[in-house]
């Protein structure tokens, strides 16, 4: 095709309503009862070839565990390598696609999704990760279709980017794709990472392993199938659900291993990157090595803010998604003049937080994703409960008889290293350190220092001066940061998202920072009338 294609700067996508009588929630609704009613079986994907394995997974909803949404097949080692193979041999043609040609597969994805795939994709998200219908609609439906559109837009503004060129010379920069494949592992808590972390490096004409989280394969089986309906080429997104530690196994030491895209949690992110130092003169090439992992984020108190505008922030971001969120505050530091105003405020507005069945469009909370976090999240609780320098000062009790349900925590302590003002939780559990106002620099230090993560975080100042003093202090405390705002709800093409220090690799989903990783630049000199001689003019110089 003789013609440079434009593709314009993408806006974000509208989140939609769902009204009471809305086209969107009937449709939405329609689509929860079909999926309920039936029960699917999950297969790999591989070369574009469903296969069915006999080792099989079960797939639930969190908020009634008993009801079986379906099951999935488990990759095996034999199945890896076969899946690794399927990648090498997309790889060719799928890199030989013009970008436009691989842009129009994504931005028809994005298009499916905010029509006729909508429903499914939340519907999905709704019943396997319990999520409400606003919490699905920001992460399945709009984020994603950001995803799509902004990642392409970014590619052309990759590949636009070209050296200068003297007279006499024409210089290019060829950004080709990695050699071998990528390797995408992706969480639970987010469809739309899900369907970033292997679409990304897809787009820059790599070729891609994608191992989903155990806890939402559901999720996952239906994005495959709308990568399908797109038209991505087999093999190019090679789909292989099984034990983390079982894959990760056949497939980190691989000598084609080329790229790592992970969304999960430090430890395992930590224990890759062990494999990979460990095979490292194995490789063809250095792996590009991608993570977001955890997270300890932080509301910072100033005395000058609102009570109300702390309260509301805190609610939203602690306790939206049951604080499953990377971003979601689980740690705040408040002046003591004000923490009895705000905490009173939470307290009466808990009073109208509902917890339930994502279905019931009046819940704020849903249930905590499986067993094993209703465990983790239960037991810290527990401790600081029991803690003589910490009080839980909210009620209720949790319950996992139906659902994994935990209601929303404050806990409220006078030790800035309290156990759960340190460590990742991962649920509805939010610790609030009430400080001396005349100590705000110490407690600056603190919050920068307490932590090892550095995702996101946000503070509250009317005063302008503080506003900078803070913003100066917490500079490195977190890659998302956020001035009189909750440190939640990173929107693409906006705050483009990601951490340092033990949060990962700051490669900002959502910006052509993240795709820049996904290539191999070779640069390419052309001269156009190449010297006839070795003498240079200045070993002449003597002559008259």
């Amino acid at each position: 095709m003789d013609s440079i294609p434009k593709i314009p700067k993408p806006k974000n996508e509208p989140i939609l309503g769902y009204m009471p009588g809305s086209p969107e929630l009937k449709a939405l609704k329609a689509e929860i009862e079909r999926l309920k009613n039936m029960t699917i079986d999950v297969p790999l994907v591989i070369g574009g070839e469903k296969i069915y394995t006999e080792e099989k997974g079960t797939m639930v909803m969190p908020h009634n565990h008993k009801h079986v949404l379906g099951h999935y097949s488990k990759a095996n080692k034999e199945l890896l390598l076969k899946a690794i193979e399927a990648a090498k041999e997309a790889k060719e043609e799928w890199e030989a696609f013009e970008w436009y040609e691989r842009a129009a597969i994504f931005l028809r994805m994005a298009d499916l999704l905010s029509g006729k795939w909508r429903a499914t994709l939340n519907a999905a998200t709704m019943l396997g990760q319990s999520k409400n219908i606003f919490q699905a609609e920001i992460d399945s439906a709009c984020e994603l279709i950001d995803f799509f559109r902004f990642n392409a837009y970014y590619m052309q503004k990759i590949y636009e980017d070209q050296p200068y060129s003297p007279k006499g010379m024409w210089n290019i920069m060829d950004y080709r794709p990695l050699e071998g494949f990528v390797f995408a592992v992706t969480p639970f808590n987010f469809t739309s990472i899900a369907g970033n972390l292997p679409t990304s490096p897809a787009l820059m004409g790599n070729t891609v392993l994608w191992k989903p989280a155990s806890s939402a394969v559901y999720s996952a089986h239906f994005l495959m199938e709308l990568f399908e309906e797109a038209g991505l080429p087999k093999g190019v997104i090679n789909f292989v659900p099984g034990r983390g530690a079982d894959v990760g196994k056949v497939v980190l030491p691989h000598p084609d291993l080329a790229g790592i895209h992970f969304t999960g949690s430090t430890e395992t992110f930590r224990q890759m990157w062990r494999v990979v130092g460990e095979n490292i003169a194995n490789y063809k090439s250095y792996p590009r090595i991608v993570g977001e992992t955890g997270g300890k984020d932080f509301i910072f108190v100033h005395k000058s803010a609102n009570p109300v505008e702390v309260a509301v922030a805190a609610l939203r971001a602690s306790f939206e998604y049951c604080g499953q969120k990377c971003s979601a505050s689980s740690r705040m530091y408040v002046p003591k003049s004000l923490w009895p105003e705000i905490k009173r405020i939470m307290l009466e507005e808990l009073k109208e937080f509902k917890m339930g069945d994502p279905e019931d469009v009046e819940t704020m909370m849903n249930a905590v994703i499986d067993e094993g976090a209703y465990e983790k999240i239960t037991s810290y609780i527990s401790y600081a409960e029991e803690a003589p320098d910490a009080k839980v000062i909210t009620e209720g009790t949790p319950d996992s008889s139906v659902g994994y349900f935990i209601p929303p925590t404050i806990i409220e302590t006078e030790n800035p290293k309290f156990r759960t003002m340190q460590e990742e939780i991962f649920g509805p559990v939010l610790t609030v350190y009430p400080y001396d106002d005349d100590k705000l620099d110490e407690t600056l230090k603190l919050c920068d220092q307490t932590s090892i993560y550095a995702l996101t975080g946000s503070i509250f100042a009317k005063d302008r001066a503080v506003i900078k003093k803070m913003t100066k202090t917490l500079r490195h405390a977190a890659g998302n940061f956020y001035i009189n705002d909750k440190p939640t709800a990173a929107v693409v093409g906006q705050q483009p998202f990601g951490g340092a220090r033990a949060s990962g690799t700051n490669d900002k989903a959502g910006s052509y920072l993240n795709l820049i990783r996904w290539v191999s630049v070779r640069s390419i000199k052309e001269t156009f009338d190449p010297p006839k001689t070795f003498w240079y003019p200045y070993m002449r110089a003597d002559e008259k």
